[in-house]
């Protein structure tokens, strides 16, 4: 059975850091991409991050650029997403989700994965 598992959220004052981790286990993660996605109350759902299966490909949303790294292990079945120079406005639920690969580059869209986690909470406030 498929499971992704978010961590790490908490609150955190303007300018701070966070590290948000996804723990897979049920699939084989080098063959599928991971977006982290965000909702704050009120807001749709938008796309943060993503890596490819293989790892080559990352992208990012255009609010979150220089300030947050995805990466991912493998051999532990982990995602991370480092979140630094954190504002207000990265507040929110934060979710992992993982489709197959299926190109060289990953996808933004969250109709495009099919498996979530049951997210984190960011809060950035001072």
């Amino acid at each position: 059975q498929l499971r992704l598992v978010e961590s790490g959220g908490d609150l955190v004052q303007p300018g701070g850091s966070l590290r948000l981790s996804c723990a897979t286990s049920g699939f084989t993660l080098p063959s599928y991409d991971i977006g982290w996605f965000r909702q704050a109350p009120g807001k749709e759902r938008e796309g943060v991050s993503c890596i490819s299966g293989g790892g080559l490909s990352t992208n990012y949303a255009d609010s979150v650029g220089g300030r947050f790294a995805i990466s991912r292990d493998n051999a532990k079945s982990m995602v991370y997403l480092q979140m630094d120079s954190l504002k207000p406005e990265d507040s929110g639920d934060y979710y992992c989700s993982a489709v197959p690969s299926v190109q060289a580059t990953c996808r933004m869209t969250h109709t495009s994965y099919v498996h979530w986690g049951q997210g984190t909470q960011v809060t950035v406030s001072s």
